[in-house]
């Protein structure tokens, strides 16, 4: 029989209240390092007298941070405690965002955008973490949340940066203001340190070493590989696609709007979706025909109906909340949660940063979009591989043999 620990049950209460906050106000700010910079990248540019190569490396940090930060961010925890460290990487990123608004100079900027971004990283392995802890009952529930704010803050700083800065006439306010956001983050979790977990060092099977000989993390980490893969492909070169087939650049900047803003609504679906269920590979595989269907109409249909293929991929794009709710799905226990959360973001960043690369490449040596299109599907395929072994109802503990007395929790999904 399986014993329950006693973090099997969920926060009830204001504390419970008070860590729904600090969540949500902590996702609100992953994302604002790295949307806040690329509508005023020329500007910065120009103005640091960054060069290609700058610009380049500036692109890159973010996969570099989160894959790099993410994959330390368990044994940060079990030395620091995950409130400590989640309040610590908040000041980081507020930190990180406040200096490089105030620098002139394009190292600096540099360096305190990777401190900012390494913020952004420690917070995207501990939240899934933190809502297995404290609302194992209530995955679905709470990534919905979760996901939710993130794509919020993910466009908010991409939509409003631009107009902060024509309306202060200066991008040392427009990017100085999301540090601000990130100090009002920090707050609940000032509060929430009285109730730090207590520190465990993660149990046997779940190191990162362990992790790469396990088949379900690979699964787990080559699935959230292929969704950041399409997500950063889509974001790079979508109007350029778009005005290669004779949109202008002003149409091109709304269809792209268009399918950011689709990123909430299929925020709050998904995960809700998915969560009444123990087994999610219909899910998986509904959303793989999305994307199918929206590259084919992008591919071969008239270019003038590309705002309801865009819509089809914006659909699709669902894959990202379900890859961050199969981190606690798959898992038993808080510990679990954080290393294959640290595993599989940290290997699937890897492995995406390479794909608006490959694209640009396949795309300059046949002067057209065929070949970038082929390697999209062959990602596809990946993701659905990938998926309908990650998405089965299983567990990671389960998988490396783990004993019931060490394992957490009663292995229902409740939404």
């Amino acid at each position: 029989m399986t014993v329950l620990a006693p973090e099997s049950r969920d926060r009830t209460g204001p504390l419970a209240w008070l860590l729904v906050l600090g969540i949500v106000l902590a996702a609100l700010n992953l994302r604002t390092a790295v949307t806040s910079v690329g509508p005023l990248l020329d500007q910065l540019a120009g103005a640091l007298g960054m060069s290609s190569v700058g610009t380049g490396l500036l692109t890159t940090l973010p996969v570099l941070a989160f894959a790099t930060v993410g994959a330390v961010t368990p044994a940060l925890a079990i030395r620091i405690g995950e409130h400590r460290l989640l309040l610590l990487a908040l000041v980081t990123l507020g930190v990180g965002l406040l200096v490089r608004s105030v620098v002139g100079s394009a190292t600096v900027f540099l360096l305190s955008s990777a401190l900012a971004l390494s913020g952004g990283a420690v917070g995207n392995v501990l939240i899934p973490t933190l809502i297995k802890r404290h609302f194992p009952a209530r995955t679905g529930v709470m990534t919905t949340v979760y996901t939710t704010a993130l794509a919020a803050g993910t466009m908010l700083a991409a939509a409003a940066t631009v107009p902060i800065e024509r309306a202060s006439g200066d991008w040392h306010i427009a990017l100085g203001v999301w540090a601000a956001l990130a100090a009002v983050a920090a707050i609940p979790w000032l509060a929430l340190l009285r109730s730090e977990p207590e520190r465990r060092a993660g149990r046997q099977g779940t190191g990162l070493r362990h992790l790469a000989r396990s088949r379900l993390a690979w699964m787990v980490a080559i699935y959230f590989g292929t969704q950041s893969t399409i997500a950063y492909v889509m974001f790079g070169w979508l109007p350029t696609i778009l005005t290669d087939a004779g949109y202008s650049t002003g149409q091109a900047g709304v269809i792209l709007g268009v399918f950011t803003a689709l990123s909430i609504p299929v925020s709050i679906l998904v995960p809700m979706v998915a969560g009444r269920f123990r087994d999610q590979r219909p899910v998986v595989a509904g959303l793989v025909a999305f994307y199918a269907v929206g590259f084919l109409g992008l591919w071969f249909a008239p270019p003038s109906t590309a705002m309801v293929w865009v819509v089809l991929i914006g659909v699709g794009m669902g894959s990202f909340p379900l890859a961050l709710m199969m981190l606690a799905l798959r898992t038993r226990t808080a510990e679990s949660t954080a290393a294959l959360s640290a595993f599989g973001q940290s290997a699937g960043y890897l492995m995406a940063g390479a794909g608006p690369l490959a694209v640009g490449v396949l795309h300059e040596l046949s002067g057209g979009w065929s070949l970038p299109y082929v390697l999209l599907f062959a990602v596809l395929a990946a993701q659905l591989g990938t998926g309908l072994y990650a998405g089965g109802d299983r567990f990671l503990e389960d998988e490396q043999g783990a004993k019931p007395r060490d394992l957490a929790g009663t292995g229902k999904i409740a939404a």
